[in-house]
């Protein structure tokens, strides 16, 4: 995840309240490897059918998911490990049966507790809801500011004027709002127009998801956008930061060489870039400070390593998963010792980024350790630039 508006104004709304105040002068020190930010895909279930989900989940579900009991016995294990947060996510995790339950036991035992959702689900008692029962934050995503084309990539007629309308029911709560954005090839020319709705709204942040390739978005390749249609975006978004002072909250997610290339643009000498890189790196990725229970128990470095296991809760604790022992886990902590594309491998910068996406290199070259064919920059010309080695 990239804190881009952290980056180029110092400035954030949502993180900062979640994680404390940061910036490039004072990195956050929110979670460790051993405690770190765990995206809880609850259920398979969703009453949308996605383009691109990555657990390919869908409104029947799948047998293959946990008893709700032992669901919330993990909700117990996570409180024990003092988990800082928690991202109930999916499918739809409004749809588990035991939703309310799980929450209650993570917030009563001190977790800080975030909302992934399609928004669709959020009536006026469900937002008073979650605010009743503490979450911190509601993402909720939205592909287009064009109502059919949202529609369309989610599945469902009528999706985005349900979405919209559970944003507006979470903000009428009090509840901290933000938009989620899967950027592809058809969407990326239109993202800017989001920042618009959100202050329209009072929405106060974007996360921009660049696409990866696994679930069923890994059998749609021509979905992933240009390296000039990436680069250009991010060119535009920085003075649309510096002119509304960092607020909405802008961050990327899915690209960490996008923090390289913003540490490239904003630094002033080569001590301010570094300050970026420390910046970058203290973010994590997956596997380095998060990672993501699927609902049949099955724990991956994060979410879209979705053919990858570091261990299992229907027979093992979470605490003999997240520890030094468990080689599975330590694998995926250190990333970057196992890249071998040609320019991933040898990249000066990989420590920091971790590669990009590994779903992405599988998908393209069929190589899970191979190079993110997302990545734009040429990471020797910026090493030389600033004298890094």
């Amino acid at each position: 995840m990239i804190p881009v508006s952290v980056m180029v104004t110092g400035r954030g709304t949502v993180s900062q309240r979640l994680k404390g105040r940061y910036n490039k002068e004072r990195p956050p020190n929110f979670s460790t490897i051993f405690r770190p930010i765990i995206f809880w895909n609850i259920t398979y279930r969703c009453n949308l059918y996605c383009l691109h989900c990555y657990i390919y989940a869908s409104p029947e579900g799948s047998p293959d998911e946990l008893p709700p009991e032992k669901a919330l016995e993990i909700a117990e294990e996570i409180v024990e490990l003092k988990i800082p947060l928690v991202v109930l996510t999916g499918g739809e995790p409004l749809l588990h049966q035991r939703f309310w339950d799980i929450s209650k036991t993570l917030v009563d035992g001190g977790v800080k507790l975030v909302l992934s959702t399609n928004g669709t689900l959020i009536t006026k008692d469900v937002a008073e809801k979650l605010g009743e029962y503490g979450f911190q934050y509601v993402g909720i995503s939205l592909d287009s500011v064009n109502p059919d084309e949202h529609d369309r990539f989610r599945g469902m007629a009528g999706a985005y004027n349900r979405t919209l309308k559970g944003v507006k029911n979470s903000l009428e709560a009090g509840l901290d709002v933000g938009f989620r954005m899967t950027l592809t090839r058809y969407n990326i020319e239109e993202a800017l127009k989001i920042i618009e709705l959100s202050k329209a709204l009072g929405v106060r942040r974007i996360a921009y998801y660049l696409i990866d390739m696994t679930g069923r978005a890994g059998e749609k390749l021509d979905l992933l956008p240009t390296h000039e249609q990436l680069k250009s975006f991010i060119n535009r978004l920085i003075p649309r930061i510096e002119m509304d002072g960092g607020d909405p909250e802008i961050l990327i997610v899915r690209g960490n060489f996008t923090g390289i290339y913003l540490a490239d643009v904003l630094a002033e000498d080569r001590e301010d870039f570094i300050k970026y890189l420390n910046l970058i790196s203290a973010q994590g990725d997956c596997g380095r400070k998060t990672v993501s229970i699927y609902p049949n128990g099955r724990v991956k470095p994060c979410q879209f390593m979705d053919d990858i296991d570091i261990g299992d809760l229907s027979r093992q604790k979470l605490k003999e998963i997240l520890n030094t022992e468990n080689e599975d886990f330590m694998r995926y902590t250190q990333i970057y010792r196992f890249l071998r594309g040609e320019k991933c491998g040898s990249c000066i910068f990989n420590k920091i980024c971790g590669g990009g996406s590994r779903g992405r290199a599988k998908a393209f070259y069929n190589d899970f350790w191979g190079d993110d064919p997302l990545c734009f920059i040429d990471p020797q010309e910026i090493a030389e630039r600033w004298g890094y080695t």
